[in-house]
C-alpha cells in the first residue's frame, strides 16, 4: 500500500513547487494535472463552497476516493502518492476522514505576496488546455454539471464588465456573495485567511506525526534543508547529489513581491482583513 501524502497550503505559496520536487524523485508521483478538486467533490458537485464538511463523507465517496489514489499507485508503481488541491485547505477534516492514514506537509507564505499572485490569476484568460488537462478526471456523474459551469464561466468572462474570471481557486463560504461587494484583492485577502485559519485549526487538532509545516520563505531560502527536513518526515531518503539536483530551480526573489507590486492603500486594505492570522504565523 502506497503512503498518501497531502500538500496543504493557500494558492500561490509554494504547493505546486513542493509536489513537483517530491515528484522528481524515484518511487513519488501524483496525477498528471494541477489538481483533482473534481475528484474530492465526487457526490457534490452542487455544493455552494469547497468546505465540505466531514459529515458529507459515506462509504460511497470513500471508495471512489480511494480507487483514484488507487489509480495513481497502479499506473506509476508508486511507493508514495502526493496530491495537492489547494481547495482542500477549507476542508482538511473532510480529507482526514477519507484518507486517515495520510500525512500532510503544510505550507505557509506571506499573505501579501500571495494576494498580488493571486491576483493576477484571477485577472487571467481561462485557460482551456489547464482544464483539458483535469478534464480527463471529473466523475462521469458530474460532467453536465461542470460542463454548465465552465460554459457559464465563459459568457461571464466575455461578456462582464469586470476585469477578472467569474470565479478561481478555493471557494469559502458565501463567496460568491461577498465577491460582488469587495474589491479584486479584499477578495484575494479573505481567500488566504480562509485557507490559512480552517488549516491551522484542522492541523492544531492532528498528531504531531501526522503534519509537518513549513514556511515558503524558509524553503526558497534553505531549500537543501528544509527539503532533508520534509524528508525526514516521511521516512526516506536519497542521495545529496538527487536532493540537490531536484532543488536546482528554488528561487527566493519573489520574497516581498506583494509589497512592491501592490499600492499603499492596498497593502493597507488587505492587512486589515488578515492581521491576527498574518501575526499568528509571525509575519510583520
Amino acid at each position: 500500500m502506497s503512503q498518501k501524502v497531502v500538500i496543504v497550503g493557500a494558492p500561490r505559496s509554494g504547493t505546486n513547487m513542493l509536489r513537483d520536487i517530491l515528484c522528481s524523485f524515484d518511487g513519488i508521483s501524483s496525477w498528471p494535472c494541477d489538481e483533482i478538486n473534481y475528484i474530492w467533490r465526487y457526490g457534490n458537485p452542487s455544493y455552494p463552497s469547497d468546505e465540505l464538511p466531514a459529515s458529507l463523507v459515506n462509504k460511497n465517496i470513500k471508495q471512489y476516493i480511494s480507487k483514484q489514489f488507487d489509480w495513481v499507485q497502479n499506473n506509476y508503481e508508486a511507493k508514495i502518492i502526493v496530491e495537492k488541491t489547494c481547495a482542500n485547505s477549507l476542508r482538511l477534516s473532510y480529507v482526514d476522514k477519507i484518507i486517515p492514514d495520510a500525512k500532510y506537509i503544510y505550507i505557509v507564505r506571506d499573505g501579501i505576496d500571495v494576494v498580488e499572485s493571486v491576483k493576477k490569476r484571477w485577472s487571467a484568460k481561462l485557460n482551456l488546455s489547464y482544464v483539458i488537462k483535469k478534464a480527463r478526471f471529473v466523475p462521469n456523474k458530474s460532467i453536465p454539471y461542470y460542463t454548465m459551469r465552465y460554459i457559464k464561466s465563459l459568457i461571464y468572462k466575455l461578456f462582464s464588465k469586470d476585469d477578472r474570471l467569474q470565479f478561481w481557486g478555493p471557494i469559502y463560504n458565501n463567496m460568491e456573495q461577498e465577491i460582488k461587494n469587495i474589491s479584486l484583492v479584499e477578495v484575494c485577502a479573505y481567500q488566504w485567511k480562509k485557507c490559512v485559519d480552517s488549516s491551522d485549526m484542522a492541523i492544531s487538532l492532528m498528531p504531531n506525526k501526522k503534519f509537518h509545516k513549513v514556511k515558503y520563505e524558509d524553503f526558497v531560502t534553505e531549500p537543501e534543508k528544509e527539503l532533508n527536513n520534509i524528508l525526514n518526515f516521511l521516512d526516506i531518503g536519497y542521495p545529496k547529489e538527487v536532493i540537490q539536483k531536484s532543488i536546482k530551480n528554488v528561487v527566493s526573489r519573489n520574497i516581498g513581491k506583494g509589497r512592491k507590486a501592490l499600492s499603499s492603500s492596498e497593502v493597507s486594505s488587505i492587512t486589515k482583513i488578515f492581521k491576527d492570522t498574518m501575526k499568528r504565523h509571525m509575519y510583520d
